[in-house]
């Protein structure tokens, strides 16, 4: 074995962010994931930047698509013809997991829920991930991560203050449900293997969300206190925040520090070659009630410093202490670099890619990463080797426009 997951097969209607990178776990750890799309209704990220050459030219220009999306296979087939849903039908037998991410109702309407797929395979493993779930008053609802970011709660407690509010940097829950997926695919699958049961998953991101704003939720059910936006201040690390240093080409820098307690505060200050600051803020605690004092102090020492140079002084005084990269330092990252993470791989259309690699390492079954596909690329393979369809079927059903 190569990846932890070769030998399932997935049928994967995903699309965008949390469905796609949910199977693409999969897919980079070993499973032959079939991605089901038309030319007609692609993967919506296939229309998004950043875009390698012309977009105009083709669908597969797309990095942000080909990202999400690698190891996969694709599959052409019109979803609105009969014919088409018939094809979906005769694969479903064939895999182990069904994934879609659509608005509620869109499978069953197609005569593809769970209930009839199930009649199908009954083993099937069924993922069902939408924005709030597939049952309650607003299941229904459209919507993509920034909005979902807004009713988890998330934009209330970012931003300077309450009355200030700067939301969190893209479709943030994106980024969270895909983790949460995985590992209840993960579940079901092992649930399988000890009973021979398959389920359906009932991936609400809403809930999956919310885990990640749990201080905040259990303070205010233990005290009733409501979380609000206060930049970067903290009740327990003083100072705490973002401080400007010395700007270079690339253009502005900063650092990022926390200090936890008086010992942290003295070689703070012992490093930065600083002596007012005991006698002004001599405890803890009176820094914690006067963090914007603090903050001004601080930065005014940090200004004009080297950022690089300073976060190795702090972490030698055993400092939490980062700079706060870019996109650019995080290319050129020692660390990335060292562990391979940002990968080449050669995309058939495009050439060579940058994709995100493992943020993991298994040294028994490592994975192998392929470049994303371009749109329809297996389509005659898929169905020739699950369907035993002939090259002259394919060529019919590509004429009638059910494979496009």
């Amino acid at each position: 074995m190569t990846g932890v997951a070769e030998g399932l097969r997935v049928l994967d209607f995903t699309w965008f962010a949390v469905g796609p990178v949910t199977t693409k776990y999969l897919a980079d750890n070993g499973a032959e994931v079939i991605k089901i799309e038309s030319r007609q209704r692609p993967d919506g990220l296939r229309l998004a930047p950043p875009f390698k050459g012309d977009p105009s030219v083709s669908l597969n220009r797309s990095q942000y698509f080909g990202n999400y999306n690698s190891s996969k296979k694709s599959v052409s087939i019109d979803m609105s013809t009969e014919e088409g849903r018939d094809l979906v039908r005769g694969l479903v037998p064939h895999c182990d997991i069904l994934a879609e991410s659509f608005r509620v109702g869109t499978m069953a309407k197609w005569g593809l829920g769970y209930d009839k797929l199930r009649e199908l395979r009954p083993d099937l493993i069924y993922l069902a991930t939408c924005l709030q779930g597939q049952t309650g008053p607003r299941a229904g609802y459209a919507g993509f991560g920034t909005q979902l970011a807004a009713i988890s709660g998330f934009y209330n407690v970012s931003g300077y203050s309450p009355d200030e509010l700067t939301p969190v940097h893209g479709p943030y829950t994106d980024f969270v449900a895909p983790r949460f997926s995985c590992f209840a695919l993960l579940s079901a699958i092992d649930h399988r293997r000890r009973t021979g049961e398959g389920q359906l998953i009932d991936m609400s991101q809403y809930e999956a969300a919310l885990n990640f704003l749990s201080p905040a939720l259990t303070d205010y059910f233990a005290t009733g206190r409501v979380a609000q936006a206060d930049g970067n201040h903290s009740g327990r690390y003083a100072p705490h925040g973002a401080y400007r240093c010395r700007d270079d080409a690339g253009g502005e820098r900063w650092i990022a520090l926390s200090v936890a307690g008086d010992e942290q505060w003295r070689d703070l200050l012992r490093v930065l070659s600083d002596d007012a600051g005991r006698p002004m803020f001599p405890t803890h605690a009176g820094r914690l009630e006067r963090p914007d004092e603090v903050d001004r102090y601080i930065g005014a020492l940090i200004a004009g410093r080297d950022a690089t140079e300073l976060t190795a002084a702090l972490q030698q005084a055993g400092i939490p202490a980062y700079p706060v990269q870019n996109c650019a330092d995080l290319r050129a990252d020692e660390n990335l670099c060292a562990w391979g993470y940002v990968r080449e791989l050669d995309q058939s259309e495009c050439g060579p890619m940058p994709y995100d690699g493992f943020a993991y390492r298994l040294d028994r079954t490592p994975g192998v990463q392929t470049a994303a596909p371009n749109i329809g690329e297996h389509t005659d393979e898929v169905l020739s080797s699950l369907l035993g369809l002939s090259e002259t079927e394919i060529g019919r059903l590509r004429d009638a426009k059910i494979l496009n």
